[in-house]
């Protein structure tokens, strides 16, 4: 690295070479005694233009709160007020002066990962980090509000967005619409159950290994987790950059479609996204109208669906659940397309590469706020509630989930290092091009989304398990949503019926089925979702 700038002499910013000795030791390095004081002036240098840098003010997309107004800012309490701990944050946030009327009169929740000016963003934890109040909206909200939609608050999230199961939020346990005491899935958790009480028309989720998909499945919604890079991060909290994917939860395929169409396209920030897609360059919604009102009797006709057979384990699967999968799947061919099986045999691989391949650039890039490399909004306020390590005090607050991630993270880097993270990098690299040739021979892959119901929720909260029992409990929830997560292709939940819960034959919840396609959503894409119309 060049020196640009050595820095003029500053008494408050003077480095003793007794510091460089101690920087070095402290790192395993020896410098020589004759090198000691020119290294301090270099650094003596530095340390003076950092402190230059931090004077200048910080640079953030401007958020106009006459335009973009926000009343009624509360933290509901209590069980009816939360919705059943569905609610992080209620308000009323609508555009004055909308570009277009879109999403005219439908209200949404944004998940409390998610940034909204001057509103509390807890990313389900509590502590420090999560008293956070943002200073700007994210891109997907302005386009929202531009879009006539109104907001009505912070859908409550697992912590750290880290957990499948949703009795671990700092805000309180979140339940299922359908049945008190079991879980809605984790961890965009309020937005599903938001979104199926009615409380809200729509919702937005993020996803970096199903949490939008698995509590839709868990509460009988339709989801897309969008191709990576379609939808712009910028304004999410970040959890591992080449896994964020954030996208919409409703009731129905065509609510899907039209928001996805209000929030895709590059924004000129978040570098995930390709520069040549604007936003509104494909018309997800509108063609979908158009589809709907061409009737036929075999409206998939020519269309190649592959039942990916290692997505029904048999170790694994509920009995119930791949029952209503394969009767929808059936409902396809009925309904004109080509309908086979599909082996694609490192899948089976696909979730323990995407476990280990996260633990270390995720502890850095999310649990300690350091996602460099990367060119788009950070949250430098926010990253100075975190250092070089967590305190005890932000271990503490993390909760099992984000614990998990972190000690994971600081045991795999001491034992393992960067080749172990290298090896799964180009190991994802390998299951997608599987995928990719897979989509060769058929134009959608399908298996469960979940391959076992939801189970119940702890009433004290996860952490009064301990971090093993409380962890345990989401073995193999993950298991056909993670994989798609770590590839980006796009996957759909579709909604299929309602199956027994594994405790209680006497509780029914519902399931829903996967519906993964090649990368980069296309219109003609929206024929094959025409089975879980309203």
């Amino acid at each position: 690295m060049s020196v640009l700038v050595l820095g003029e002499t500053d008494q408050t910013s003077l480095v003793s070479a007794e510091e460089v000795k101690t920087l070095g030791h402290k790192h395993d390095l020896t410098i020589p005694p004759s090198e000691l004081q020119d290294w301090a002036v270099l650094l003596t240098g530095l340390n003076h233009c950092a402190k230059e840098v931090l004077a200048i003010p910080d640079y953030y997309p401007p958020v106009d709160t006459s335009l973009y107004l926000r009343t009624d800012i509360h933290h509901p309490s209590g069980d009816k007020e939360t919705d059943y701990g569905g609610w992080a944050t209620k308000a009323t946030i609508k555009c004055t002066h909308p570009k277009s009327n879109e999403l005219k009169g439908n209200t949404l929740a944004i998940k409390d990962a998610i940034a909204v000016a001057g509103i509390k963003c807890t990313n389900g934890i509590g502590g420090k980090v999560g008293e956070w109040i943002p200073k700007v909206d994210a891109t997907l909200v302005t386009r929202i509000l531009d879009a006539g939609g109104i907001i009505l608050g912070k859908s409550a999230c697992e912590a750290g967005c880290l957990v499948a199961v949703s009795d671990t939020s700092v805000t309180g346990n979140v339940h299922n619409p359908y049945a008190y005491g079991y879980s809605t899935g984790g961890s965009s958790s309020g937005s599903a159950r938001l979104v199926a009480t009615g409380q809200v028309d729509m919702a937005i989720g993020t996803d970096q290994g199903g949490s939008l998909r698995k509590p839709s499945a868990n509460c009988g919604l339709v989801c897309i987790k969008p191709t990576w890079g379609l939808v712009p991060y910028t304004g999410c909290l970040s959890l591992e950059a080449t896994l964020d994917h954030a996208g919409p939860i409703a009731r129905t395929v065509q609510d899907c479609a039209t928001v996805l169409e209000v929030i895709a396209g590059n924004d000129g920030m978040d570098d995930r996204q390709p520069y040549s897609w604007p936003q509104g360059h494909v018309k997800f919604g509108g063609e979908l109208k158009k589809f709907l009102h061409s009737p036929s009797e075999t409206p998939l006709k020519g269309v190649k669906v592959g039942i990916l057979v290692e997505g029904f384990p048999s170790e694994l699967t509920d009995s119930n659940v791949a029952a209503a999968s394969r009767s929808a799947i059936s409902k396809l061919a009925e309904l004109g397309a080509e309908v086979k099986d599909i082996s694609i045999p490192f899948y089976k691989d696909s979730g323990l590469i995407w476990m280990v391949g996260m633990a270390m650039p995720a502890t850095t890039q999310s649990l300690l706020s350091n996602p460099s490399g990367r060119k788009q909004l950070l949250f430098s306020d926010r990253c100075g509630l975190s250092g070089a390590t967590l305190t005890q005090e932000t271990f503490d607050a993390l909760g099992f989930g984000a614990q998990n991630v972190y000690l994971r993270g600081l045991f795999l880097q001491e034992r393992f290092g960067s080749p172990l993270h290298a090896r799964c990098t180009n190991l994802r690299r390998k299951l997608n091009d599987e995928y990719d040739n897979a989509f060769k021979d058929v134009d959608l892959l399908v298996m469960p989304t979940c391959i076992f119901p939801p189970g119940k929720i702890e009433p004290q909260g996860g952490a009064s398990l301990g971090p093993l029992k409380m962890l345990s409990r989401t073995i193999g929830i993950p298991y056909n949503t993670a994989p798609f997560s770590s590839s980006g292709h796009p996957a759909l939940n579709l909604p299929v019926g309602f199956v027994p819960a594994q405790d209680d034959k006497n509780v029914w919840l519902p399931t829903g089925l996967q519906i993964v396609a090649g990368s980069w959503e296309k219109a003609n894409n929206w024929k094959t979702m025409r089975y879980g119309g309203d």
